[in-house]
């Protein structure tokens, strides 16, 4: 149960699975929705990476290439550069950098977290509908 009654708990698996995409034949979750999920702020998900790269091989994390990352902006709602967004192309990880990232990350959400994905293995990248994601395809 969260702290404050403010603080939202973990999202359910259907709303988790929306966040999935096939990305160069990976499921793959963004590292912006990610930092949501583990209730951390994007520049703090990013550092403990960075901190943390070795923990992180090409199979667990990788960054989105600027074709793919137009692509994903044109299928979802996201800010273009220079009206507040990212300056940068984003980092995707797979099932295996999901539950990497729970272990690296220290916040209380990301704890909980990592025990659900120890118990499910982990929910948020399990067997999903093909409805659930779209294919981003290698430039």
């Amino acid at each position: 149960m969260p702290k404050h009654p403010s603080e939202p708990t973990v999202p359910a698996a259907e709303i988790i699975e929306q966040k999935i995409y096939l990305i160069r034949g990976h499921k793959v979750m963004l590292d912006s929705d990610l930092a949501l999920l583990y209730g951390v702020r994007l520049k703090r998900l990013n550092e403990q990476v960075k901190r943390n790269r070795s923990r992180f091989p090409e199979d667990f994390m990788f960054q989105m290439t600027k074709v793919e990352d137009e692509f994903l902006r044109s299928q979802i709602a996201t800010s273009k550069k220079g009206r507040g967004g990212r300056r940068y192309l984003p980092y995707v990880f797979t099932q295996e950098g999901v539950a990497m990232l729970s272990g690296v990350l220290t916040s209380e959400r990301a704890v909980q977290v990592n025990v659900i994905n120890r118990i499910n293995c982990p929910p948020c990248l399990g067997p999903v509908a093909p409805s659930a994601f779209f294919k981003i395809s290698r430039a």
